[in-house]
């Protein structure tokens, strides 16, 4: 063989190793990390080991083949780390009774014994993610630990999805597993009759996973479908499981209504395409249906929420034929019920906008909310901002 030959097969080989490690950490991240939280009961070493495995495995899958069980190899592989790090903390009997529970062998690719799993939840992935929502810790803290943990978003990007800096989240995220650690919460799925009040923590992440991939934070792609169809699919399995529920029907009809624009968000150079300008021929018909229906069918219970409230303004515009058949009004009107549920300056602001779109400038700027949100001098300012056509989708999420 040339030695061009061998460079191109050792970049090919490179490029598939790569490509099989990638998948792996999508496929199987959170459930290597859930075996090492469950039976060590330390979240950072759990990470911390986790992470030692995929490094691990770029090393040696080159050299010794990509396993036939990707998931199992690192789950090992962290677990041998793990148990490393204990023998050299050990100094009691506690300690060298993690070692020993850390070298027995699981039957199964689960990170959970069987026996004692009584939730009724069918994925695997879901089931790790009530388990992280534990109502201990408060709202924000399980979602954010659950996307670093089982997700493994960074920092940064969990950051971004609750408008924080990375530094106030590094601390956040402390503070979550030093609670947990003190407090002596137990990492285990909770059973069926307790899966309601870990539910607000679940679709939280489900709702900014799918957003991150929507909206990279990071990297070369601006849309990670990836995360957006897993969070999709988990939402989907989440409403068979949970069918009375209106807001899981809310947030998956939600995501649907989102997701069918993917095609015409981005032009030729990968740049964002605003809502007004998008390509509506290009928009999938069949996930904008079947988002209606499902939004329909959660409010025939009668019993509205935010990501329903989220839902309706998305299926405006979606069902729009062009841009200026948007019914601003509409839209205005149910930014006004989402703020009973979500009382925040961004609802207020895309409310303000929404009214300027249909009832003139004057009538957004009357909200109060401009200035304060864009930092904008005076109302003059605040009003130019407003008739520009790209302040909308500047400024509300739902329209890019």
């Amino acid at each position: 063989m040339t030695t061009e030959a061998a460079g191109a097969a050792g970049a090919a080989q490179a490029a598939e190793v790569r490509a099989a490690v990638d998948a792996a950490f999508r496929e199987e991240w959170g459930r290597v990390v859930a075996t090492l939280i469950r039976v060590t009961g330390d979240w950072d070493l759990a990470e911390e080991c986790a992470q030692d495995a995929f490094a691990t495995a770029l090393q040696r899958w080159p050299r010794d083949g990509i396993p036939g069980r990707p998931g199992a190899w690192l789950t090992t592989a962290a677990r041998n780390r793990a148990i490393d790090v204990l023998r050299r903390r050990a100094v009691g009997a506690a300690k060298l009774r993690e070692v020993a529970a850390l070298s027995v062998e699981p039957d199964s690719g689960s990170p959970f014994e069987v026996e004692t799993d009584h939730s009724g939840v069918p994925d695997d992935r879901l089931r790790l993610m009530f388990t992280c929502c534990h109502p201990a810790l408060s709202l924000e803290a399980r979602v954010a630990l659950t996307l670093r943990t089982l997700a493994g978003l960074t920092t940064a990007e969990i950051a971004r999805a609750f408008l924080s800096s990375e530094a106030t989240m590094a601390k956040r995220l402390v503070r979550a597993k030093q609670k947990i650690a003190k407090a002596g919460i137990p990492y285990r799925v909770p059973p069926a009759h307790l899966l309601p009040d870990r539910l607000p923590g679940v679709l939280g992440v489900l709702y900014l996973l799918f957003n991150e991939g929507y909206s990279a934070t990071a990297g070369a792609d601006l849309i990670r479908q990836g995360l957006s169809a897993e969070a999709i699919r988990l939402g989907r399995v989440l409403g068979r499981l949970m069918p009375a529920e209106p807001e899981v029907s809310g947030l998956l009809a939600l995501m649907l209504m989102h997701d069918a624009r993917r095609a015409a968000r981005l032009d030729a150079d990968g740049e964002i395409v605003t809502l007004e300008d998008q390509d509506r021929g290009a928009w999938d018909a069949a996930e904008i249906g079947e988002g209606v229906a499902v939004l329909e069918g959660a409010l025939r219970l009668g019993r509205p929420g935010p990501y329903q409230m989220q839902a309706a303004i998305a299926a405006c515009h979606v069902t729009a034929a062009r841009a200026a058949d948007t019914d601003w009004a509409q839209i205005a009107s149910l930014y006004g019920q989402l703020a009973r549920f979500l009382p925040t300056p961004v609802v207020e602001l895309n409310r303000a906008v929404a009214v300027g779109m249909s009832e003139g400038p004057e009538a957004g700027l009357s909200l109060g909310m401009l200035r304060g949100e864009r930092d904008l001098d005076t109302p003059a300012d605040a009003r130019a901002a407003l008739t520009d056509p790209r302040f909308p989708a500047e400024i509300a999420a739902v329209l890019r």
